[in-house]
């Protein structure tokens, strides 16, 4: 489909650039979020006529934007939830999660807005990319923890995902020495046993 856009778009142009995009990218995403307008023929006089103040309006935005970022500069958002040993999540943090937790920290953004390939399935720092204005971003530090005193920890640099590591190591240590000293038990065992047997056989 051949659109207009209306406003910078990653990867695709820039206000007033008119290309070819797949149909459900233009129907699903860039024309319900008025990010774009059919290239027809009335639509590009449209916005012909409208070009200075929409151009305004996108300056304005980005304005704005640029301010809030100012702002949400070093920001920092908790999120308590349930993990094991190993720091692995029961379950996983999400663009929704994330935006809930940055607007109740004063700045109102939807998930759309939150830049996260994939969940978050442990714990940890995470730097999230946040996309204020199609020109304008701002990384948040989202710290994923078990609890508030281990958000705390994290906050100050220390890494629980390697002091779980290290008891784990510690942990596969001891049970190979374990094994190990058993193993010598049951071999002294079996010596005893001989013995007594060839001490028998002797008696005998």
């Amino acid at each position: 489909m051949e659109i207009i856009l209306l406003e910078r778009v990653e990867k695709l142009g820039q206000i007033g650039d008119v290309v070819n995009v797949k149909n459900g990218f233009a129907r699903n995403y860039l024309l319900p979020n008025k990010k774009a307008l059919r290239a027809t023929k009335a639509n590009l006089a449209f916005f012909e006529t409208q070009r200075k103040e929409i151009e305004a309006q996108n300056l304005a935005a980005r304005k704005d934007a640029e301010a809030v970022a100012a702002k949400m500069n070093d920001l920092s958002v908790v999120l308590l939830r349930q993990a094991g040993e190993s720091g692995q999540l029961y379950g996983s943090v999400t663009s929704r999660d994330i935006a809930v937790e940055i607007s109740e920290a004063g700045f109102k953004v939807v998930r759309s807005q939150v830049i996260l390939p994939m969940p978050i399935k442990t714990i940890g720092l995470i730097d999230v990319t946040v996309r204020l204005h199609a020109e304008v971003s701002v990384t948040v530090t989202v710290n994923v923890a078990r609890s508030a005193e281990e958000a705390e920890l994290q906050a100050a640099g220390k890494d629980l995902t390697a002091d779980a590591e290290e008891v784990d190591l510690v942990e596969a240590a001891l049970e190979e020495v374990e094994a190990m000293e058993a193993a010598e038990e049951a071999v002294e065992v079996e010596e005893t046993a001989d013995e007594a047997v060839e001490d028998e056989s002797k008696e005998a």
